[in-house]
């Protein structure tokens, strides 16, 4: 009887072993590949927003779904080519004037400061020593050789990323039913049909958050166009045409955009350079605290603070792409909560009293 017991329990502690060690190599492996994962999300997210005109072209105009799926890829692509065709050779050429005058720049930066602190020799002294020496601001050939190739092999690596992506929202467009099935197959029958409606929710908000995108983008770029043409920095139309990307990170996108036309803007002069960052804090602010989040209720009806929250989570755990996913992954637990979970308001009649008593902190 007592041996009965002891194999027993032997077999119950081994079982828990073998699971506690299949769950730590269960984890190590999602650790591993987290930003696989991250980019196998978004790639399903472009596919949900591109389905959009893919059906409508194979309901509207009776396509047949590998041509609609064609068409619309092939406008994606040739939009893109364009825009890097135009684009990409001002920004190179922008940034090498740049750096060709960088140490012009420097010097010119290093006397103003120095100026600054004219009734305090010893700092102005120090300034204008440490910035003389320009070659201790910039790499050795050695360190630059070895950037160059760094940077070529995370070039070839992103390349074939963006292959891969291409691919994965290619087929998932194309043939979306096999991955529909699996889909549904992870819910009981009974909960298919939530299921459902979380999927349809989440494809409606993802559309509508590429519309605010566009929209905010779009005046961002007028905006940008505009001031940077007034205050003579060149290239102002393409700093202008990166800020139609700015809003896909939210809050933070168009301060990143923001630093290849102050880089620039510094080659003219420091005040120009403050003025356009000046002009960039202003608009995103603007944007940030009163479009957007008007764009995106209208559209997602997404509270702004549960958008800086999951910023903040994504960014900080998973970097661009996580920051990049901030929105959709945002709708998809919004869609699913809301499908699954969210309390029906008819059940607690009291629920606005409730919520009013908290806001003016009354109890009457």
């Amino acid at each position: 009887m007592q041996k009965s017991q002891a194999e027993t329990i032997f077999k119950y502690f081994s079982k828990i072993i073998v699971l506690t060690a299949l769950m730590i190599v269960l984890l190590w492996l999602l650790y591993k590949v987290a930003h696989i994962l991250l980019l196998f999300t978004l790639a399903i997210v472009f596919a949900l927003i591109i389905n959009a005109p893919v059906s409508w072209l194979e309901k509207k105009k009776k396509m047949k779904r590998g041509l609609a799926s064609f068409i619309v890829f092939s406008i994606i692509f040739a939009i893109m080519f364009i825009i890097g065709w135009l684009v990409l050779p001002k920004i190179f050429e922008q940034l090498s004037t740049l750096l060709i005058g960088l140490p012009d720049n420097i010097t010119h930066l290093t006397s103003t400061i120095s100026g600054w602190f004219s009734n305090y020799p010893d700092i102005s002294t120090e300034i204008s020593r440490n910035g003389s020496d320009i070659t201790q601001w910039l790499p050795s050939a050695p360190k630059l050789f070895n950037q160059a190739r760094n940077y070529t092999a995370i070039l070839l690596g992103g390349f074939f990323l963006f292959i891969l992506f291409t691919c994965i929202v290619g087929y998932a467009v194309a043939k979306p039913r096999p991955l529909l099935e699996i889909y549904y197959s992870f819910f009981d029958i009974e909960k298919r049909e939530k299921a459902q409606i979380a999927l349809l929710h989440t494809s409606k908000m993802l559309i509508g958050w590429i519309r605010a995108n566009l929209i905010a983008g779009s005046i961002e770029a007028v905006l940008s166009t505009i001031f940077l043409s007034i205050m003579n920095v060149p290239g102002a139309w393409v700093w202008g045409a990166l800020a139609l990307v700015a809003e896909l990170i939210p809050n933070l996108g168009f301060y990143l955009m923001a630093i290849p036309p102050i880089l620039v803007a510094f080659s003219i002069s420091p005040l120009t350079a403050l003025w356009v960052l000046v002009f960039y804090i202003v608009v995103s602010e603007i944007m940030s605290n009163f479009v957007m989040p008007r764009l995106l209720a209208s559209k997602m009806n997404i509270h702004p603070v549960s958008t800086l929250f999951m910023l903040l989570m994504m960014g900080s755990a998973f970097g661009l792409i996580g920051a990049l996913l901030t929105v959709p992954v945002t709708a998809i637990i919004k869609a699913f909560y809301e499908a699954f979970y969210k309390i029906n308001h008819e059940k607690d009649h009291l629920l606005d009293k409730r919520i009013d008593t908290v806001i003016y902190q009354s109890t009457s």
